[in-house]
């Protein structure tokens, strides 16, 4: 069952950043997005393919600028 838990967690992280921005996400919060957004697979959608591209591409940079603020260059998991 926890790929349905981590489904609706990537749901609930994609809401937030929808709603809110990628910024009011934590650092954490940025890197289990990231990587439960790598693990879906959306090849059978082209423009979804897409899209999880561009977010992750955002995801990178909002983790980079966090570290930037924060002075943290390494991955804390």
């Amino acid at each position: 069952m926890s790929g349905n838990s981590d489904d609706l967690e990537r749901l609930r992280l994609l809401d937030i950043v929808s709603q809110k921005g990628i910024k009011t996400l934590s650092r954490e919060e940025l890197e289990r997005l990231q990587n439960l957004i790598e693990q879906k697979n959306y090849n059978h959608d082209a423009k979804a393919q897409r899209s999880k591209a561009k977010l992750l591409k955002q995801i990178a940079i909002a983790i980079y600028d966090y570290d930037t603020k924060y002075g943290n260059s390494f991955k804390t998991s």
